[in-house]
């Protein structure tokens, strides 16, 4: 009986070691990369415990029903550094919201992968680069809201396959070219694109490249 009890106790202790504090949740990994990358002098994120089974009890993140990170509620909260690729794993995600914050660097093309995404909102930050052509999968998108920022070249023409796209903002960037008139883009005011000094206005399809003048 002695004997049994040792090798139970140590079974225990062997399956203890080898599955380190509940068993990684995805998602929560997705975000603690996220965190461990940024530089949050108000303690936002302190809520962000990686040794929770999940995120859902997590300040700024919402989940669905099936504890699944639908939501991440960033905005306005004087946060620095950069974004990870490790977001695309977030593949619930209906919203992303990380505006007016210090955000600096490329947008990561992983946010291609958030194919439940509608709501993408990085306006007001310090983001560097072209706009991903990944965007182009985000299929269920409505509001992509970019502007503010120092991207540059050109806007994807990949993005005019987003039927549900029914706001678009990249103005005052650095963006160059000529401006999309198909899909979604035949809707949206030229207030969406204003203060791009070397963005040149409407394309004119046949006539120039689309990328003229970057």
């Amino acid at each position: 009986m002695a004997l049994f009890r040792l090798v139970s106790s140590l079974l225990l202790a062997i399956a203890a070691a080898t599955s380190p504090a509940g068993a990684a949740n995805p998602e929560g990994e997705a975000l603690n990369a996220l965190k461990t990358r940024l530089r949050d002098p108000t303690n936002v994120l302190q809520s962000w415990d990686p040794t929770l089974v999940n995120p859902c009890t997590w300040f700024h993140v919402t989940c669905d029903d099936q504890n699944r990170v639908i939501r991440l509620d960033l905005g306005n909260s004087n946060i620095s550094g950069h974004l990870v690729p490790h977001l695309g794993r977030l593949k619930h995600l209906q919203y992303l919201e990380l505006y007016r914050n210090n955000f600096s660097g490329k947008i990561p093309e992983e946010l291609g992968n958030l194919k439940n995404l509608i709501s993408l909102d990085l306006f007001g930050n310090k983001l560097e680069g072209e706009i991903p052509k990944s965007f182009a999968n985000l299929k269920k998108l409505r509001f992509l809201r970019i502007n503010n920022n120092r991207l540059t070249g050109s806007i994807p023409r990949e993005l005019t396959t987003l039927s549900n796209l029914r706001v678009f903002d990249v103005s005052n960037n650095d963006l160059c070219g000529t401006i999309p008139v198909v899909g979604p883009f035949s809707k949206f005011s030229w207030q969406s694109y204003e203060n791009n000094s070397r963005l040149s206005g409407p394309e004119l399809q046949g006539l120039a490249p689309y990328d003229f003048g970057c």
